[in-house]
């Protein structure tokens, strides 16, 4: 999202969204953050014993956990017209939250490994109404994190609407895992 007002990385607390679906990922598992800006989520998952790899084109916020063995920190405008510079990696997880660069969005996907989880949150449109985005370009469109996922990865929780309190947003979100996973199995787990 190349809007700088909207490129708000949020509170300092991880979404509800990503701590819900967070512990789907295999203990000791790797997490690609997508856009990590604070590294709110990059924290969380450190703290569930994960290895992180966050990306963004700015990573001064971050700069702290630079020296850990457990993090890998990658510096990269994403809507520059380059090919997405992790499109080969695969990882046990795949957090993106605040972020829609619709060119990359297929190979963020691609980035799920066959037992791995995807946890993606951001804006859908109605959210113009509430402020920033409001440009179509960087709002979901219904359904479209579905579309994007299906048939790869398999759906454990999709919502689209929206989410009230101080600073309403029109949001959508999806919590969906590769074919292996086993909330993807025959005995789901209970969420």
């Amino acid at each position: 999202m190349n809007d700088d007002s909207a490129r708000n990385h949020g509170p300092a607390k991880p979404s509800l969204w990503v701590q819900r679906f967070l512990p789907g990922i295999k203990e000791g598992g790797s997490i690609l953050d997508v856009a990590c800006g604070a590294g709110r989520h990059l924290r969380a998952a450190l703290e569930q014993g994960l290895t992180v790899t966050g990306i963004d084109r700015d990573l001064s916020q971050v700069e702290d956990l630079g020296t850990r063995s457990d993090v890998g920190l990658i510096e990269a405008g994403l809507e520059a017209g380059r090919t997405f510079p992790l499109k080969d990696m695969r990882y046990d997880g795949v957090i993106v939250t605040n972020y829609l660069w619709r060119p990359i969005l297929d190979d963020i996907i691609g980035c799920v490994e066959e037992d791995g989880v995807l946890i993606y949150e951001t804006f859908a449109l109605g959210h113009e109404r509430h402020g920033k985005p409001s440009s179509p370009d960087f709002l979901l469109k219904n359904n479209e994190l579905l579309e994007a996922v299906l048939p790869r990865l398999s759906v454990v929780a999709y919502e689209h609407g929206l989410r009230g309190g101080d600073h309403p947003k029109i949001v959508q979100r999806i919590a969906a895992c590769g074919p292996k996973h086993p909330w993807a199995m025959k005995n789901p787990v209970a969420i």
